[in-house]
C-alpha cells in the first residue's frame, strides 16, 4: 500500500466550513457515513453513501489529498476486491465490499484531515476521557503522518541502493521490506524513548487537575449539523429496514477455493 494513502490523515489548518466545525459535530457526521456504509452490503446504497464524502472533501478545500489518500489505498481495496471475489462471492457482492472500505477510509480520512489534534484532545476531554488517554490517542494521530513520511524516506532511499520492492513473487516481496521495516522501527522506539524523555522532564501525571486554556462551544451551525445528521441517520435506517431497495445481483463468481 502506498504511503500517499496517509495523506488523508495529516492535518492541515484552512479557512473552511469544514475546518471550522466543531469536532465533536463533525465527529457525529463521520460516524454517520461510516455505521450507514456497514448496515449496507448492496452496490446502489453504498455507492450513494459514498458519493457524500467527495463534496465534502471541496467543501473543505481538500480534494486532492483525499483523492491522493484514495489511490494510496487502491491495493488494498484491490486485494479487498479479490480476495471476496475467489471465496466464492459474487462479483456484486466483491464490488459492494470494496466500496465500504472505500467509504470508510473516505469519511475517516476527512475527519483528521480537517480536524486539529489539539480540537480532537479538547472534545475528547469534553467528553470524559481521561487526560493520559486523550493525550495518547492523539500523539498517536500526530505520528502517524510523521512515521509515514519516515517510511517513504526509506523506501526512497533503499531503491536508490538497488532494492527491487515489486520484483518477484509474493514470498520475496515480502522479504524485499524487511529492509524498510527495521530502519522505521528503530526510528519509531527513538522517537518514543525521546517523547517519553519529554514527558517526564516537563512533569507529565503530576497534576491530576487541568484547565484547558480553549474550552470548546458548540455553535448553532454545529447543533444545526448534528440535527441534520440524526435525521438523515434516522432515514437511513428507516430505508435499510423497511424500504425494499432494488438490488444489482451478478451470477459471475469464482468456485470456493478456501474452506470458510
Amino acid at each position: 500500500m502506498s504511503m500517499r494513502v496517509f495523506e488523508g490523515f495529516k492535518f492541515s489548518k484552512l479557512p473552511t466550513p469544514i475546518h471550522n466545525m466543531d469536532p465533536r459535530a463533525k465527529f457525529v457526521m463521520i460516524l454517520a457515513v461510516a455505521v450507514a456504509a456497514l448496515l449496507f452490503s448492496d452496490i446502489l446504497p453504498l455507492a450513494v453513501i459514498f458519493a457524500t464524502v467527495p463534496p465534502m472533501t471541496v467543501l473543505a478545500k481538500s480534494s486532492r489529498r483525499w483523492a491522493a489518500s484514495m489511490k494510496g489505498a487502491a491495493m488494498l481495496a484491490a486485494i479487498i476486491f479479490i480476495m471476496n471475489f475467489i471465496t466464492g462471492s459474487t462479483l456484486t457482492y466483491a464490488v459492494a465490499m470494496t466500496l465500504r472500505f472505500l467509504t470508510l477510509v473516505s469519511s475517516f480520512s476527512l475527519f483528521f484531515m480537517t480536524t486539529s489534534p489539539d480540537d480532537l484532545g479538547l472534545a475528547l476531554e469534553r467528553l470524559g476521557m481521561p487526560y493520559s488517554l486523550t493525550f495518547t490517542f492523539t500523539t498517536a494521530v500526530r505520528l502517524v503522518p510523521t512515521i509515514a513520511s519516515d517510511a517513504q524516506t526509506v523506501i526512497d532511499t533503499q531503491k536508490s541502493r538497488g532494492l527491487e520492492l515489486e520484483k518477484g513473487n509474493p514470498l520475496k516481496r515480502v522479504r524485499n521490506y524487511i529492509p524498510i521495516l527495521i530502519p522505521l522501527i528503530v526510528s519509531a522506539i527513538r522517537r518514543s524513548i525521546e517523547l517519553a524523555e519529554a514527558l517526564e522532564s516537563r512533569g507529565f501525571g503530576a497534576s491530576e487537575k487541568r484547565e484547558p486554556l480553549v474550552v470548546l462551544k458548540l455553535r448553532r451551525t454545529d447543533l444545526a449539523v448534528i440535527a441534520a445528521t440524526i435525521a438523515l441517520f434516522s432515514l437511513t435506517l428507516y430505508v435499510r429496514f423497511y424500504v425494499p431497495l432494488p438490488v444489482v445481483e451478478s451470477q459471475i463468481r469464482m468456485p470456493k477455493i478456501l474452506p470458510f
